[in-house]
């Protein structure tokens, strides 16, 4: 049978209160004006049912109950159910109200969570992950929910990157969820980012996206899931210790070293030749803030420093874990207040000159990081039980980036990574028995 997700209804969500006349201009900040105009994707996968100990509980109500939270949960969330004005510089928080869609899947969600089929998720996407324009110059959220023949449903969301980062975006869901939960009183978001990071009138966009031009490929690639368990995560971290005893690393730094040694592996095996490589990996700055701000702090609040490897480093896994580790530790609490006592206009020069120089040279491998582990997404509970797997998004098409998604893992203490590649890279990195000692290839969430 083939599997199908056919849209059977559109509308809009607004707040179920008008916002006040003096919140209806949002700033963006100074951090949010450095992002691309993209939705970023993430689905949340439930099985509504009555083995997922949901009682009575009936679709009709479970969807109704959805837009009717929604609609509460945009009082608070004000900007998102505004429109992104021209000069992708502000909201108009004008309760113009978010896109929503439902639509029907002919299948159970059990049998397809057995091996999810990565080019039918994007269909659980209001707008397809390789085709959102114009809607992220549009919008700042679009939400489509699927609901499977068993009453499994899936929440598809689109997600404008000016505005929102992972944990804006776990935050949005958690206040979505309690409010569904009727538990909201803890829930207050707050979007003041340009007030800590005001905008700047100029920014070298040009250079930016000068820069950002040199590190897309060109050709075919593929994405596929790996799954870092507790276990394999653990022998990582052993190796580190025992070639470094002083070095303690994170999950999420010693999974992405790692993944960018086997990568640049891949690529001197295709390429023949060993090219210089820099992995950008995106750091929250909440916690690195003097005093640190609260999950429900709402914007951009991340900084995307660069790690770089000539072709002549030595390219050892815990060689690689120090200079990541290093260049992590340098977004500290002094680093966030020169970003915003004024130095971050010099500082976002002085970075894009540097990654400019090095890719004058010559061709450079660019990994793009960015890890959604720790924001507790799977406790994104809205009455009927908590989500029994979160997905990304397969990227497509023959302009691409070398990327890598980390999410969380439902039990924890694991990491699922969406890994894309150019495709021969990737059958190389499919067949590196180092590699595969350690990752579990697209697995069933169910395992």
């Amino acid at each position: 049978m083939t599997i199908a997700v056919r849209v059977i209804s559109t509308e809009t969500i607004r707040p179920s209160s008008p916002t006040p006349h003096h919140l209806r201009t949002h700033k963006i900040s100074f951090l949010d004006q450095l992002h691309p105009t993209i939705f970023s994707h993430v689905a949340l996968y439930y099985l509504v049912d009555k083995t997922n100990g949901n009682g009575n509980r009936n679709l009709p109500d479970v969807l109704n109950l959805l837009k009717e939270s929604l609609s509460k949960t945009l009082t608070r969330f004000y900007p998102l159910a505004g429109r992104i004005k021209d000069d992708l510089v502000s909201i108009d928080c004008n309760d113009e109200g978010l896109y929503y869609s439902e639509a029907l899947v002919n299948c159970h969600l059990r049998e397809f969570l057995k091996n999810p089929d990565l080019d039918l998720l994007n269909h659980f996407y209001p707008c397809h992950p390789t085709k959102t324009e114009p809607y992220a110059k549009i919008h700042p959220v679009m939400i489509q929910v699927n609901v499977f023949d068993c009453s499994g449903i899936v929440i598809g969301m689109c997600l404008s990157h000016k505005i929102l980062d992972g944990i804006s975006t776990s935050g949005f869901l958690k206040g979505w969820a309690a409010t569904a939960r009727e538990c909201s009183e803890d829930v207050c978001p707050t979007f003041n980012a340009a007030s800590m990071f005001p905008p700047k009138d100029q920014l070298p966009m040009d250079s930016i996206t000068g820069l950002g031009r040199s590190m897309v490929r060109i050709g075919n690639c593929v994405t596929r899931r790996f799954l870092f368990d507790a276990s394999a995560i653990a022998k990582l971290k052993s190796k580190i210790t025992m070639a470094s005893p002083s070095q303690y690393p994170s999950r999420v730094e010693v999974v992405s070293a790692f993944i960018w040694k086997q990568a640049v592996s891949a690529s001197e095996v295709n390429l023949g030749v060993r090219r210089p490589s820099i992995l950008s990996h995106a750091v929250d700055l909440r916690r690195r803030m003097i005093p640190p701000l609260g999950e429900f702090s709402m914007g951009n609040l991340l900084w995307i420093p660069s790690t770089i490897c000539t072709a002549e480093d030595e390219m050892e896994l815990n060689s690689l874990v120090r200079k990541l580790r290093e260049t992590i530790m340098e977004i500290d609490g002094d680093f966030v207040k020169r970003l915003q006592s004024g130095e971050g206009m010099s500082i976002t020069s002085e970075n894009v000159k540097q990654m400019g120089e090095l890719c004058s040279k010559g061709p450079v491998n660019y990994y793009g990081f960015t890890s959604w582990s720790k924001f507790g997404m799977y406790e994104t509970d809205f009455g009927w039980g908590k989500p029994v797997w979160i997905s990304s998004h397969r990227i497509s098409g023959s302009i691409f980036m070398n990327l890598v998604h980390m999410l969380e893992t439902r039990e924890g203490g694991g990491i699922e990574a969406w890994i894309t590649l150019e495709e021969r890279e990737m059958a190389i990195l499919l067949a590196d028995r180092e590699f595969l000692a350690l990752a579990s290839i697209d697995p069933s969430p169910f395992l």
